[in-house]
């Protein structure tokens, strides 16, 4: 399969991402809260559970993030988490940055690493059946951030990741993520706009210097929203419509798709935003869901780690990755979450 049609694919119309590639501290983060140890059988368990989640998968859900311990994974029983997958006829990927680190200087920042090996790790993920890959930049607001520095350092990384995965035969999700829940988070919606856009602005022109076919990649944005702390109190058309404006801007119409990640937002905030979105018309692309924790809150809580809750936990994510299905067709509304 091309690199476009991949990136078709997982742009199936009423279908989005699952973020399922939390990383050991990550996952261990989510399960102390629900009091669970963080062990290799109990991250198995849960993937599981998700993967197996027939209706979900099959209806709502074009493609799945693993990390490389759940690319090579199976079930309890034997059978492959990819093997699953294909069953669903759900594109497997692989996050492949390894982590946001402190940026030399005093503003705060986070610089992506992971470059290293990654030509041999792609090659390696390309046998194992991994169709797309992800890299997430993590730009901060604060008083002194983001500096231009950070900025086109994040941007070069990401296309320097985006053309090696192209090189494998890999679609890259191109992640660059203006942090809303970060501290102070207390900017307002319109420095969210504007910070995006000289980071989208940056990101392309790193994506076209290095020879990225813009055709096979898919970009993974924040939408434009205030901080977590902010005064700013934008209804969510105000959310939709300047999000659209931020992207007709900065985004060629070659790329295939856009695939929002949820940034800190609740569950029902993630589906009604989206949903907005998608209720302006003339887009030149097709907008979706690349959820984690929007789409897996309440069935993890449900599960809470016992196998005998996996039926219930996947009604749980089954109705999210519905709603958000809806929400990518411009067609949720809230009385559907509430009737649940």
């Amino acid at each position: 399969m091309s690199l476009n049609a991949t990136a078709q694919k997982l742009m199936e119309t009423g279908k989005g991402i699952l973020a399922a590639d939390e990383s050991e501290g990550t996952i261990a983060k989510r399960f102390t809260k629900i009091n669970l140890p963080n062990s290799l059988d109990l991250r198995r368990d849960y993937r599981e559970m998700l993967f197996r989640s027939t209706d979900a998968m099959k209806n709502y859900i074009s493609g799945v993030i693993l990390t490389e311990e759940t690319l090579e994974q199976s079930a309890a029983d034997g059978t492959s988490f990819r093997a699953m997958m294909a069953d669903a006829d759900v594109i497997p990927g692989i996050k492949v940055d390894r982590g946001a680190f402190p940026m030399p200087g005093d503003a705060g920042e986070k610089i992506t690493e992971g470059l290293d090996g990654l030509r041999q790790r792609l090659q390696r993920y390309a046998t194992q059946g991994a169709g797309f890959a992800k890299w997430r930049a993590v730009i901060t607001i604060n008083d002194v951030a983001p500096t231009r520095n950070n900025i086109r350092a994040n941007a070069h990384a990401l296309a320097r990741y985006a053309i090696l995965c192209q090189e494998s035969g890999i679609v890259p999700v191109v992640e660059p993520e203006v942090v809303g829940d970060g501290d102070p988070g207390n900017h307002s919606m319109e420095r969210c706009a504007q910070v995006t856009s000289e980071v989208l602005e940056n990101v392309f022109k790193e994506l076209r210097l290095a020879g990225v076919d813009l055709g096979g990649m898919l970009l993974k944005p924040n939408m434009i929203m205030p901080g977590i702390n902010s005064r700013d109190r934008p209804t969510v058309q105000d959310i939709a419509k300047r999000t659209v404006e931020v992207l007709r801007e900065h985004v060629p119409a070659a790329v295939p798709g856009i695939a929002f990640l949820s940034g800190g937002q609740t569950d029902e905030e993630a589906t009604a935003h989206l949903s907005a979105i998608n209720q302006i018309k003339g887009l030149p692309w097709p907008l979706t869901f690349s959820y984690g924790r929007a789409l897996q809150n309440v069935a993890l809580r449900t599960w809470a780690g016992r196998r005998e809750n996996f039926p219930a936990a996947q009604a749980a994510f089954t109705h999210r990755a519905k709603m958000n299905s809806l929400a990518a067709l411009g067609q949720w509304e809230p009385a559907l979450d509430q009737a649940a």
